[in-house]
């Protein structure tokens, strides 16, 4: 844990929302040289407040018109069996996130497909051959409103 400021806050939010932006104009917006924003940045990545920055890329443009949710519960519960399952779903280019959850499901799953054929495709030779899968339940994405925001 490490102790922020307002100004680190601010800058966190400013960061959030333009991760693009110099440690210059940081500075300038927060009152602050870009030196002193240079090394508040680096301290908040050093400390792993900060665990990267990254393009948010429109899936849909990129050809990929369909996201479907998917609830996995794994047949056989046991360590190597969640460590197998993860190892080899996190190989699966078109699952976008792989969570481990508490429920009626052990994973849920962000997978995205260009059409229902493909997603099809995805399902049947990729995750439902997995190790350990047992039941999966999907959830085809109709719209989303609110993206993640900041913290």
């Amino acid at each position: 844990m490490i102790d922020l400021d307002e100004t680190d806050r601010a800058l966190l939010r400013a960061l959030q929302q333009d991760a693009t932006q110099s440690a210059g104009a940081l500075g300038r917006a927060l009152g602050l040289s870009q030196p002193a924003a240079w090394r508040r940045i680096r301290r908040l990545e050093e400390a792993g407040v900060i665990a990267g920055r990254r393009v948010v890329l429109d899936a849909e443009r990129l050809g990929f018109g369909v996201t479907v949710f998917l609830g996995v519960k794994l047949a056989t519960k046991g360590r190597v069996s969640l460590e197998d399952f993860e190892r080899a779903v996190t190989a699966i280019p078109e699952v976008q996130t792989v969570e481990h959850i508490l429920g009626l499901y052990d994973y849920r799953l962000r997978v995205v497909a260009r059409d229902i054929a493909d997603f099809e495709r995805v399902l049947r030779r990729r995750v439902m051959t997995l190790p350990g899968v047992g039941s999966v339940e999907a959830n085809v994405l109709l719209s989303e409103e609110r993206r993640p925001g900041p913290l």
